[in-house]
C-alpha cells in the first residue's frame, strides 16, 4: 500500500502544532484555568468553521457529532487536565502516550484491522521514547491521575477510530466544525460550574487564544480528520508522539531548557517508532520514496 507523502506530512502538522500548547499557555495565558482555555480553544473555532461552511449535521449525524466531540475534545481534555493536575508533567505525558498502542486494539475491535506485531512493538518503543524525553528521576505516581490519563488516551483512541469508521457525507471542514462546536458546548457547563471567573483579556492573551483556536484547533483538526480518513488509524495515532517531542524542542529553543543524553535517545526512539508503524502498515515513508526514485 502506497500513500502520498503529503497525507503523512499534513497530518503530522497537527501534533507538532499541539506540542506548542504548553509553552503558549504557560507563557501567555498563566492566569487562565485549563478548562477555560480548552473551551475558548474549541468553541469559537468550531463556530467559525460552521459560519464558513454553513452546514449543520442531519439525522444520525447530530448524535455522532456530539459523541465524537466528547471523545476527541471535551472528555479527552477534561481527563487530560485531571492527569496534568495530579501527576508531574512528564508522568502525565508518558501515560497519555499509550494512546497509539490502544488505537491498534480499538481499530481491531471496531474496524477489523489486523494487529501487527511490528506496530505493537513500535508503539511500545514510542512510549519508551516519550518517557526518556519527559520523565524526571523520582517522578511520583498518583493512581487517580494515572487512571485519568489512561481514560483520556482511551477516549481519544475511540474518537480517532470512530472518526474513520463514520465517514461523514460532508467536507473535513464541516466535520471538524461539528466536532469542535459540540466539544466546546459540552465544556461550557463544566467551566461555568467548576472554573474560576475568566480574567480580563489582554492583547497578548488574545493573540495566544488566536493561535490555540485558529491554528491549534480549526486548522489542525481539519488536517487531523483528513488524515484519519486517508491513513490507517495506527499510523495517524503514532504521529501523536511528535507532540511531546515538539514541546521538549520548544522548551530547549525558547525557555533555555537543557537537552540530556537520555532525551536525545528518546528523540531517536520516537522518530524510529513512527517510521516502524508506517512500515508495519505497509506505507512507504516519503523519504524512502525519494531514495527509491533517486536510485
Amino acid at each position: 500500500m502506497k500513500t502520498p507523502g503529503s497525507d503523512l506530512l499534513f497530518t503530522a502538522v497537527t501534533p507538532i502544532v499541539w506540542g506548542s500548547t504548553y509553552i503558549v499557555t504557560s507563557q501567555f495565558l498563566p492566569e487562565f484555568s485549563p478548562m477555560t482555555v480548552a473551551m475558548l480553544r474549541a468553541l469559537p473555532a468550531g463556530l467559525l468553521l460552521l459560519l464558513i461552511v454553513r452546514q449543520l449535521p442531519e439525522g444520525i449525524w447530530w448524535a455522532r457529532a456530539f459523541l465524537l466531540g466528547a471523545l476527541n475534545i471535551s472528555l479527552f481534555l477534561s481527563l487530560l487536565f485531571v492527569a496534568a493536575y495530579r501527576l508531574p508533567g512528564g508522568v502525565a505525558a508518558t501515560v497519555l502516550s499509550v494512546q497509539p498502542l490502544i488505537v491498534i486494539f480499538v481499530a481491531r475491535l471496531l474496524l477489523g484491522s489486523p494487529i501487527r506485531a511490528l506496530a505493537v512493538l513500535a508503539a511500545g518503543a514510542g512510549v519508551a521514547g516519550v518517557a526518556l524525553l519527559v520523565l524526571s528521576p523520582g517522578a511520583a505516581l498518583d493512581p487517580l491521575g494515572v487512571a485519568a490519563g489512561l481514560a483520556g488516551g482511551l477516549s481519544m483512541a475511540f474518537g480517532t477510530v470512530l472518526s474513520r469508521k463514520w465517514q461523514p457525507p460532508v467536507s473535513p471542514l464541516a466535520f471538524t466544525g461539528w466536532q469542535l462546536t459540540a466539544g466546546g458546548l459540552l465544556l461550557v457547563p463544566v467551566v461555568l460550574a467548576f472554573e474560576p471567573p475568566m480574567p480580563l483579556l489582554t492583547p497578548t492573551n488574545l493573540l495566544a487564544l488566536g493561535w490555540l483556536g485558529l491554528i491549534g484547533a480549526a486548522l489542525t483538526y481539519v488536517l487531523w480528520f483528513r488524515g484519519i480518513a486517508r491513513l490507517p488509524s495506527a499510523v495517524v495515532s503514532s504521529l501523536l508522539f511528535l507532540s511531546p517531542l515538539t514541546a521538549v524542542v520548544l522548551g530547549w529553543l525558547f525557555l533555555g531548557q537543557a537537552l540530556s543524553v537520555p532525551q536525545m535517545a528518546g528523540f531517536v526512539l520516537v522518530i524510529g517508532s513512527i517510521w516502524l508503524v508506517q512500515r508495519a502498515e505497509g506505507i512507504t515513508p516519503p523519504s524512502s520514496r525519494i531514495a527509491e526514485k533517486a536510485a
